[in-house]
């Protein structure tokens, strides 16, 4: 009984240990340079407002002119924007040159590497191995290309990295590049973190669950799959079945319902928390689905989250 008392007490007390480590701050961060990618909407443009209200000096890079301007129009004078395809090296490097001449020697404190797509989202017999590429391009090789231009100024100023993957890097529940993408940033983002740990610099992973942004639009994804859908071979077609699409929008879109996080500001406090802590952590799991479903279903066995994720399957006329 005295040895159970004493493992709860210990159990605890660890646990408060960790709350108060896990809340204390970095001090003088008023006035770091921070970089973040995929400022046009959804947490990149979040995070940029909100980081520039707290004294912050952002880059916010963006796709689109228009995104460049809609932020730049409600942001302070100090908040900068630049165009930055990640998939484009040549711009990668220049933006990079650009934001060494802006930071000198103080360096760039922190880098959010938040650009993504999500890419046709189909079953593999559909695809083509460009549509593959493109969320490859962007989520992976565009998050490395960024990371290894910006790497010099984040350990001159013993900085921050946080790299935004997904539930989609531990669990992969349909078809198409993303899936792929999320598992490699998942794999960048632990050798980095090791790889820079002799340097001072934090490496840190956010893996939100189904938030609702434009990435995660349900008539998009669909308007996709049915283009992908009507340019396939008649053989794909009379396997899955005519009906095929209509169904499996409708399954998506139950699942949609269960799962979606309408308030994306939790992605952005991970992000808060990742730049300014004393003690970062390693991995940031965000939203309701993820903390409760995908994560908890990655550390199942295979018999079970095949088990699981197929129910939502619709049925094949083949089968």
């Amino acid at each position: 009984m005295l040895f159970c008392v004493l493992l709860f007490l210990g159990i605890i007390s660890l646990w408060w240990h960790w709350r108060a480590r896990d809340r204390m701050k970095a001090t003088n961060l008023t006035g770091k340079y921070i970089f973040i990618t995929g400022c046009d909407t959804g947490f990149g443009n979040m995070a940029a407002k909100i980081f520039d209200k707290k004294g912050f000096r952002v880059f916010a890079s963006c796709l689109t002119e228009t995104g460049a301007k809609e932020l730049k129009a409600v942001t302070s004078k100090q908040l900068q924007t630049v165009l930055l395809d990640v998939r484009d090296s040549d711009r990668v490097k220049k933006v990079a040159a650009w934001v060494k001449a802006e930071v000198q020697s103080e360096g760039l404190w922190g880098l959010i590497n938040n650009a993504g797509i999500l890419g046709p989202s189909a079953p593999t017999d559909w695809l083509d191995i460009e549509q593959f590429r493109e969320p490859i391009e962007v989520n992976l090789i565009g998050l490395i290309n960024v990371t290894i231009n910006m790497l010099p100024l984040i350990k001159k100023a013993k900085g921050r990295i946080v790299n935004v993957s997904s539930v989609g890097g531990r669990l992969a529940f349909s078809g198409g590049g993303y899936f792929p993408s999320k598992f490699g940033v998942e794999g960048f983002n632990d050798s980095l973190r090791r790889d820079m740990k002799a340097f001072g610099v934090k490496v840190c992973c956010i893996q939100p669950g189904l938030f609702k942004t434009a990435l995660s639009n349900p008539a998009q994804i669909r308007k996709e799959k049915e283009v992908i859908w009507n340019k396939l071979p008649p053989d794909i077609k009379k396997e899955y079945g005519d009906k095929f699409c209509q169904k499996d929008a409708a399954k998506k879109e139950k699942m949609s319902k269960i799962c979606l996080n309408e308030d994306i500001s939790p992605v952005v406090q991970c992000m808060e928390h990742a730049l300014t802590s004393l003690h970062p952590r390693a991995h940031y799991i965000v939203g309701q689905d993820a903390k409760w479903f995908w994560n908890p279903l990655s550390r199942m066995p295979a018999f079970i989250q095949d088990f699981l994720l197929l129910r939502n399957r619709v049925e094949l006329a083949a089968s």
